[in-house]
C-alpha cells in the first residue's frame, strides 16, 4: 500500500535504533511526528496514510514516519532534567541522522516539511522554528505549545529552549530572519477535546505574526473536535492546497 516500508534505524542519539514507516516514492519530503501515543505506526492505523494516498501515489508527497521518545521526555513520570535530556537526544535524532537519511533516500538536500497533531504538533512547530534550514513547511493540527506544562515547575535554559511561546518573543537579527523563511500552519477546531489547544493554537498564531513569521492560522468550527476522523480532513485540505 502507496509503497509503505519499515525500517528499524540505528541512532547514536537515542541508543537504540527507531522504528520508522515510511510512504512513497518521491516528491516533497514529510516528516511526520506522532501525537502523545508515539508510535511510527500511528498514521496508517488512523486512516491518515490513506486519505493522502492520491497525493503520495502521484508522487507529489513521501511521507517519513518515525516513533518519537513523547512518554519518556514529556508524559513520564522522571525527573524532568532527565526528560528534557531525552528529548534533546530525539532532536539531535531528527536533525543529525533522520534529515540526512532522507536526503539519501530521495538523492537530494531540500528543506522537509513537518506535521503533526495534538503533541505531534509540539515537534512539527518547534523544529520548524529552531532549524527553519532543515524545515520550509510546518502544518500543525490541535497542538500543545506550553510545555512548560508537563514539567512541574521545573526551569532552565533546555526548558526555554523547548517552549515556542518563551523563545520566539525574543528573536532578532539574523535567528529572526531565517525564522521568516519558513512557513507554519497552525490548524484547530474548536469542539469537544480541544480544550487549551484553542488557546495555545491563538497564542503562538499571535507571536508568529507579531515577528513578521509567515502563518496561516485556521480555526474550525464548534462541531471539529480532537479527533482523526477531523485531522484527517485537515490533512487533505491543507495538504492538497500545498501540494496538490
Amino acid at each position: 500500500m502507496h509503497n509503505a516500508r519499515y525500517l528499524r534505524l540505528p541512532s547514536q542519539a537515542l541508543d537504540r535504533r527507531v522504528h520508522l514507516w515510511t510512504y512513497g516514492w518521491g516528491g516533497a519530503p514529510v516528516l511526520v511526528f506522532p501525537s502523545a501515543a508515539g508510535m511510527a505506526h500511528e498514521w496508517q492505523h488512523s486512516g491518515a496514510v490513506s486519505a493522502l494516498g492520491p497525493l503520495i501515489d502521484a508522487g507529489r508527497i513521501q511521507l517519513f514516519c518515525p516513533e518519537s521518545n513523547v512518554s519518556e521526555a514529556w508524559t513520564g513520570s522522571g525527573h524532568p532534567s532527565w526528560r528534557l535530556d531525552r528529548h534533546h537526544a530525539y532532536e539531535g535524532f531528527i536533525t543529525d541522522e533522520l534529515i540526512p537519511w532522507i536526503w539519501e533516500q530521495q538523492g537530494e538536500r531540500r528543506r522537509v516539511a513537518t506535521t503533526g497533531c495534538s503533541f505531534g504538533s509540539f515537534y512539527a512547530a518547534n523544529l520548524a522554528l529552531k532549524r527553519p534550514d532543515l524545515v520550509d513547511w510546518a502544518l500543525c493540527m490541535s497542538g500543545r505549545y506550553r510545555t512548560e506544562a508537563f514539567l512541574d515547575g521545573f526551569y532552565d535554559d533546555r526548558v526555554y529552549f523547548s517552549d515556542p511561546l518563551h523563545y520566539l518573543p525574543n528573536l532578532t537579527g539574523e535567528a529572526l530572519r531565517a525564522v521568516q523563511q519558513t512557513h507554519l500552519t497552525l490548524v484547530v477546531g474548536q469542539g469537544r477535546f480541544e480544550g487549551r489547544c484553542i488557546q495555545e493554537t491563538r497564542d503562538l498564531a499571535f507571536a508568529l505574526i507579531d515577528k513578521q513569521i509567515p502563518c496561516t492560522p485556521d480555526f474550525w468550527g464548534a462541531d471539529v473536535t480532537h479527533h482523526w476522523d477531523w485531522w484527517r480532513r485537515q490533512l487533505v485540505h491543507h495538504m492538497g492546497r500545498r501540494y496538490g
